[in-house]
């Protein structure tokens, strides 16, 4: 087979298959077709997989599992950094696929890409030593992290392989063996990455199975599989725990964020305007902590309603580079979406600016960025998370009422407060409920610092030596002179 300029047999980005114990595997024709949702074009078959499938890869996983927990550290890091060049190096394909996924922009898809190459190379940097609790002459006590085995991952549509990378990569690193499971919208460019990542680990330990809404309790209940990592919406983490209950599996979620922002009387309002919307319609609002609900002191209320509604009037829709944003990923959301800006107009609610329709001349899933002035605490459009570009403001005056207000939801995965008076920014952080606290600043993450969640957000910790730590079981060994000795 020839090799493309990486060295590699070349990826076929127009048939997508499952990976399988370090094979392409097909489904013949139980297949499915995603959409594209610039288009609304159908995108490239790919599998449906079975129980069969999901069997033969537990037992593959199984056996690698066994054989790369014994691989030393180093060696472990060095596939993932190999791995991590490779994708740097197709940077692009894996761009263009992942735009027919989800919708990105290019820029967006460029900026996934990148992020999970970072990812890569930041978990590297990590280690898991074993901890010496006490060495004495009579006694010593060291706790170790052994990996937990075979880790099935479920990843969202909204960013279906930067976050994969967040618990692939760490349960690859701790010695386990990782099987993926992308979402039914967006399976093309996880299969395509766990396709690459055959070059650089045995088979069995990074496999891939696409397939419906099937697919996801066969592997939570499968009794195999010791760890399930899931992103996704609250309601569906609780049915997937409620799963992996059956078999004791240990579980780590990341679920529902509706993220609030509070703006103090002291900020530049332009300045602080376009960073938080930035943020809070970057690709289309469909970012677990984007901003969702911004409270703006009523001192400078109008100024940062006026700033933001004009740098939100600038932004484009579309795929190209001087896109900012792009459709909705998939039509049962845009039909949720569409449901609520219908809420927004029969409760009359004040459109600073935007639309409650979608763009008549435009094909795809698209809604047109809308901010909404002033609604009471209790609209919809304040009270659930939008997953979209539309945006309440509201207006407060008191830090204790500004504080419970902002609390006021089950959700606890991030929050900001924007202030000049770093004292007063930090003594409001302190009172948020949520585990992503941002000053001045918000949705940054770095590998090396724990992304928590509060509440109904999720459950375990990802990023850092958390993470690492959560793809373990660990091992506390005492160990005492035995007799007679010295």
């Amino acid at each position: 087979m020839a090799l493309d300029k990486t060295g590699y047999p070349p990826l076929d980005f127009e048939t997508f298959y499952n990976i399988i114990d370090g094979e392409l595997s097909s489904t013949q024709n139980n297949v499915r077709y995603g959409i594209n949702p610039f288009t609304l074009e159908k995108n490239p078959a790919v599998p449906v997989s079975s129980l069969h499938d999901v069997d033969r890869a537990v037992e593959a996983a199984g056996r690698a599992a066994k054989s790369w927990a014994e691989v030393p550290w180093d060696t472990r890091v060095s596939a993932i950094r190999e791995y991590a060049n490779a994708i740097e190096d197709k940077a692009e394909d894996f761009a263009r696929i992942l735009m027919m996924d989800t919708g990105k922009t290019v820029n967006l898809a460029r900026d996934e890409i990148s992020t999970c190459i970072q990812y890569l190379r930041g978990f590297c940097q990590l280690s898991l030593p074993s901890e010496v609790i006490e060495d004495a002459k009579e006694r010593k006590v060291v706790t170790r992290y052994t990996p937990v085995g075979v880790v099935a991952g479920i990843s969202p549509w909204n960013f279906p392989v930067q976050v994969a990378c967040t618990w692939m990569a760490p349960a690859i690193l701790t010695g386990n063996a990782y099987i993926w499971k992308p979402s039914p919208y967006t399976p093309y460019c996880s299969l395509k990455f766990a396709e690459l990542g055959q070059h650089f680990f045995p088979p069995g330990v990074l496999q891939a199975l696409s397939g419906d809404d099937d697919l996801g309790p066969l592997l939570t209940e499968h009794p195999n599989i010791q760890m399930v990592s899931f992103t996704g919406s609250t309601p569906v983490g609780k049915k997937v725990m409620e799963s992996c209950s059956k078999t004791l599996k240990r579980v780590v979620m990341e679920l529902g964020g509706n993220d609030p922002a509070i703006v103090c009387a002291n900020v530049d309002p332009v300045s602080v305007a376009i960073k938080i919307a930035s943020v809070a319609f970057c690709h289309s609002g469909q970012i677990c902590i984007a901003t969702k609900r911004i409270y703006i002191h009523e001192a400078v209320y109008d100024a940062v309603l006026a700033a933001m509604v004009e740098f939100v009037k600038t932004l484009k829709l579309g795929s190209g580079e001087d896109a900012y944003t792009g459709p909705i990923n998939n039509k049962n959301h845009f039909e949720y979406v569409k449901d609520l800006l219908a809420d927004v107009e029969r409760t009359k609610l004040t459109v600073a600016t935007g639309s409650t329709k979608p763009p008549s001349d435009m094909g795809g899933y698209y809604i047109v960025p809308t901010i909404i002035d002033n609604p009471p605490d209790d609209a919809r459009v304040v009270v659930e998370e939008q997953f979209a570009p539309v945006l309440p403001l509201m207006k407060w005056s008191d830090e204790a009422d500004v504080i419970s207000r902002a609390n006021n939801t089950n959700m606890g995965l991030g929050a900001s407060v924007w202030s000049r008076d770093m004292d007063q920014a930090e003594r409001l952080g302190k009172q948020l409920q949520a585990g992503n606290i941002w000053i001045n600043t918000h949705a940054e993450l770095q590998t090396s610092a724990p992304f928590p969640a509060h509440k109904q957000s999720g459950l375990g910790t990802a990023m850092a030596v958390d993470g690492l730590k959560a793809c373990c079981n660990v091992q506390t060994i005492h160990t005492r002179p035995a007799d007679g000795t010295t």
